[in-house]
Formats: structure tokens, sequence, C-alpha cells
């Protein structure tokens, strides 16, 4: 589904990302890991279209994008949760879930019932302002949000920070559920080593925005993907 070659990216005259290469497939869980700074997020930028890259080139199930803008990204498929979730705090949760409609035509401007299925909260807050949701709460929002604009490639970034465990392991059977239909590829960006791990298919780790190792999970040992994750 996606498929980078050689991607770059600087913040002015720093190089942040090295010659990145790597590939994520449909119904699969690919998680990108690495320490604090290591570049992760800044390559979700990249991919996003929210910070232009300085090079490579990107294909999305199977065509070639240029330096486009994080709009055309999205409406060509690419649904992004980003670290912080990004919800609109003075709207509601329906409003915001609304946003979500810019990506789709105007005949598909309607909140699915398989969002509330996977997050019944949404259904009974649905009036509620979205800066009146826990931190939980709101991250279930967000990854609804992205999920109404119905991706080919769905990343999430850092989504178990700041979230209480019950809403995390909730959080971690919606994405096996999602990579299960087979329908979308899903990026993971996580520090947290064991959630991470245990919905991995794919991995990639990242060290002073190098690929220093990946693979499929099985094919890595956890000791090498500790060790390469580590400081």
């Amino acid at each position: 589904m996606l498929k980078l070659k050689d991607l770059t990216l600087h913040y002015g005259h720093s190089q942040i990302l090295h010659d990145i290469s790597m590939e994520a497939k449909s119904g699969e869980v690919t998680c990108v890991m690495g320490c604090n700074g290591v570049g992760k997020t800044s390559l979700m930028k990249a991919i996003t279209g929210t910070h232009a890259r300085s090079g490579g080139q990107m294909w999305l199930d199977g065509q070639e994008y240029g330096m486009d803008s994080a709009h055309v990204l999205a409406r060509a498929g690419i649904a992004s949760v980003p670290q912080g979730r990004d919800i609109f705090p003075l709207l509601t949760v329906r409003e915001n879930l609304e946003t979500g409609f810019s990506c789709l035509p105007r005949d598909q401007h309607h909140i699915p019932d398989h969002i509330f299925e996977l997050f019944p909260v949404l259904r009974d807050m649905i009036n509620r302002r979205g800066g009146d949701l826990s931190g939980g709460q709101q991250q279930q929002l967000a990854i609804g949000r992205a999920l109404i604009t119905k991706p080919k490639l769905l990343i999430l970034d850092e989504p178990t920070e700041g979230i209480q465990p019950n809403i995390i392991q909730q959080i971690g059977e919606v994405i096996k559920l999602l990579r299960d239909q087979g329908e979308m590829a899903i990026i993971l960006v996580e520090q947290f080593f064991e959630f991470a791990y245990g919905l991995a298919d794919q991995c990639v780790v990242l060290r002073r925005g190098e690929i220093i190792l990946e693979g499929a999970k099985e094919t890595l040992s956890r000791e090498e993907l500790l060790d390469g994750v580590s400081v």
C-alpha cells in the first residue's frame, strides 16, 4: 500500500532523515520504533505531507506522489492520528468526527455505525465538547475521526501516550480488528515496547534518522529489537 524509497527530510540546514526506504502492506501493522528524537514523527510528517520531504520517492496504492500537500494526500487515502491527538476542544464529538467529511464526496457525509461500534463512548458523548473528554476518550475520538475518511493507510503516532491501561487495551483490540479486515495498511509509531511488539507484523527501527533494523517480526528476535530501541 505504501512504498518509500530514499526519503530524506531537513529542518533548515539540519538533515533529520537519511535515505529511508520501507513498505507498509495492507492487512499488516508496521511498527516504527526507536527512542525519542530519532525521527519517527518527522517520518510520519513526510508521509502525510505536513512537512515536505527533501528528496526520495513515495507511492500509495501503486501511484507515485511528489511534494503533494497534506490535503491531497488525505484525499488519496492517508489518515493520521498525530501525537497529542489534535482534536478540536471547542467542537462537539459529532463536529470533530464530521471534520473528516472534507476528504469524502458529499453523498458520504454521514458517520457510519461502525465508528460507534468500535468506540461506544463516542455515541454516549456525541454532544459533549472534545475538550471535556478524558485523554483516553480524546484518543478514541481522534482514531474515529481518522477512520471517517475511509483510509488506505492509517498512521497512529504514539496512541498510548498518557492513556489509562484499559483504554490502551481497547485501542489495541481496535487495531487488531482493522488489521484483520485487510482493507488498510497501518503504521504504528510507538515507544511502549510491549504494546508495539504485540501488534507488529513488520518492524522498522530508527536511530539518528536512519533505519538500523527492519523485517517481519518473526525474523527478528525480541532481544534484537530491544537492543535497537535502547539509547
